[in-house]
């Protein structure tokens, strides 16, 4: 697991490709995170499922009560099939945009 810190927005990177390991860490040490809008790359992980996407649930349930956004970075997914609560971009720049639109409309009150 690699963390990188970039102004409001912190990336972690799954450097091991264990998608369910990660989770875990990362839920784990979630009250380090909670404050910081997320970018979590599972990019590495190319057996990446579904269900895989779909176990990160909670976190994001979780990280959204503080009024923060979390953004999931995975190129060999089904855009489409991803439940609405789930945003999964191709890169980490997309994650960028999608956390200062979201950043934006906090600001706006939506």
């Amino acid at each position: 697991m690699k963390v990188e810190h970039k102004g409001h927005t912190t990336i972690i990177k799954d450097t091991k490709g264990q998608t369910a390991d990660f989770l875990m860490k990362v839920t784990h040490e979630h009250n380090t995170f909670k404050k910081d809008n997320l970018i979590l790359d599972v990019s590495h992980d190319k057996n990446l499922s579904l269900e895989d996407v779909k176990s990160f649930s909670e976190l994001i349930k979780l990280h959204k009560i503080e009024k923060k956004s979390i953004v999931l970075v995975a190129q060999s997914i089904n855009y489409n099939s991803v439940p609405r609560n789930i945003i999964v971009v191709p890169t980490i720049l997309e994650a960028h945009d999608i956390i200062e639109m979201e950043e934006i409309e906090r600001d706006l009150g939506f």
